[in-house]
């Protein structure tokens, strides 16, 4: 379906209209798609589209194509009607894993001549999701901070322990993942309620450790011009480097202690370099290029969405964006996010951990389905005198969970589950012994 997909999205620069109406035939069509997808029905959907998509692939083609988005998205609950412009009408599709903005174009014959799934942005989306573990823990005070610069500002959430609080003390920058996640971990696009980061702020203020945690470029109350297309793995490093420059200026801190987790290790272990930090913690990073991350990930995958990375990839390793991308691989590699995942691949966390020349403690689950204890033992070969923790049953949100893929993922959506016990001692007894 590649032609198709290309020559759909040329059509979409097109003014938006307010309180535009649904039209009748787009939703009978488009109420019919759904019904089939969800039955997985991929034979009744190529059989809705025109002539010219069926003449431009197969009805295998298609199956394979729609299998692949089933397995990656999960059924299609609920659409809304947006808006609808050269006969282009733009749906929220809220799938059972994401939220896509899906547009559908359809011939004089009502048959489907354009369909194609793609980032959906809106102002309206929520970036927190609230759930009621986020009250202020009573032995913390939380107070808002904001770092406002020319694309926008910054926001976080500082937490100072109520005991001690007047004395100098200790402060943890908190570096998020990757995607569009909260302060406190969570992200309403990606359907994480894990409460992760707001429960180590928590377990931080009751040993007397003060921390910083703050909402990525775009998410939440950290508004940016920056657009997807035009975001770089460097802005992720500019962001950290502000906080740390925030906390270094406020004197009631004696030390900073970076902690980057997941995507936010390699950014923190960059942040820290050169800055005014006095040890970093790595959770959950990992211990090669992304690159090599995604090609591994893509082993579980289909042949054809395997190789069709590994071409864009093969691309982006030569400076150039790939646009010709298939549908089905819109959710990895979609032009707009090439140019992040272009510079994101250019670092290798070996080389980079390796810079550092403060104290660093690696801590890694055995249960992590995203990040393997193999690439902890690799950062370790890379700075010896690093102390490498490995927690039994903690996954990749640093909670209690089996090696099950099932009842493992569970847990992102159970923000009521502590942290593991260990994982929240091996980060404070690091954090009392940094001189």
């Amino acid at each position: 379906m590649r032609k198709i997909w290309a020559a759909l999205a040329l059509t979409f620069a097109y003014a938006i209209t307010l309180a535009q109406a649904e039209p009748q035939n787009y939703k009978t069509t488009v109420s019919k798609f759904v019904r089939l997808y969800n039955q997985n029905k991929a034979d009744s959907i190529f059989a809705m589209f025109s002539p010219q998509i069926k003449a431009a692939t197969t009805a295998q083609k298609n199956k394979q194509t729609f299998t692949s988005l089933q397995s990656q998205l999960g059924d299609l609950k609920h659409t809304t009607f947006l808006k609808i412009a050269d006969n282009v009408a733009t749906y929220k599709a809220d799938f059972q894993k994401a939220t896509l903005a899906m547009k559908v174009n359809l011939n004089n014959a009502n048959q489907l001549a354009g369909l194609l799934f793609d980032n959906y942005q809106s102002d309206a989306t929520p970036a927190s999701i609230p759930t009621k573990t986020l009250a202020p823990d009573p032995s913390v005070i939380e107070s808002p901070v904001v770092i406002k610069g020319l694309e926008g500002q910054l926001a976080g959430t500082l937490s100072l322990p109520k005991s001690g609080a007047a004395d100098k003390m200790s402060v943890v920058l908190i570096v998020p993942g990757s995607g569009p996640i909260d302060r406190n971990g969570n992200s309403a696009k990606l359907n994480l309620q894990t409460n992760s980061y707001k429960l180590l702020a928590d377990e931080l203020g009751k040993n007397g450790i003060a921390c910083l945690r703050y909402d990525k470029r775009g998410v939440g109350e950290s508004k940016s011009t920056t657009t997807e297309s035009q975001m770089r793995f460097e802005d992720n490093i500019e962001d950290a480097i502000q906080f740390i420059n925030y906390l270094h200026d406020d004197q009631r801190f004696s030390k900073i202690i970076v902690l980057g987790h997941s995507e936010g290790s390699l950014v923190g272990m960059m942040a820290a370099h050169d800055e005014p930090v006095n040890a970093f913690i790595s959770v959950a990073g990992a211990g090669q290029p992304a690159e090599k991350i995604i090609l591994e990930q893509m082993k579980s995958q289909p042949d054809y969405i395997a190789s069709g990375v590994k071409t864009v990839l093969d691309s982006l390793r030569k400076g150039k964006v790939y646009d010709k991308v298939d549908a089905s691989l819109y959710f990895i590699v979609r032009p707009s996010v090439q140019p992040y995942l272009m510079s994101w691949c250019r670092y290798d966390p070996v080389r980079e951990l390796h810079k550092l020349k403060i104290p660093i403690l690696i801590v890694q689950g055995n249960t992590d389905l995203q990040v393997k204890v193999d690439d902890a033992e690799k950062l370790k070969k890379a700075k010896s005198e690093a102390i490498l923790d490995v927690i039994p049953d903690m996954n990749h949100i640093m909670k209690d969970a089996p090696a099950e893929k099932d009842k493992n993922l569970a847990t992102y959506t159970n923000p009521d589950l502590p942290l593991k016990p260990e994982f929240v001692t091996a980060v404070v007894d690091f954090i009392k012994k940094v001189k």
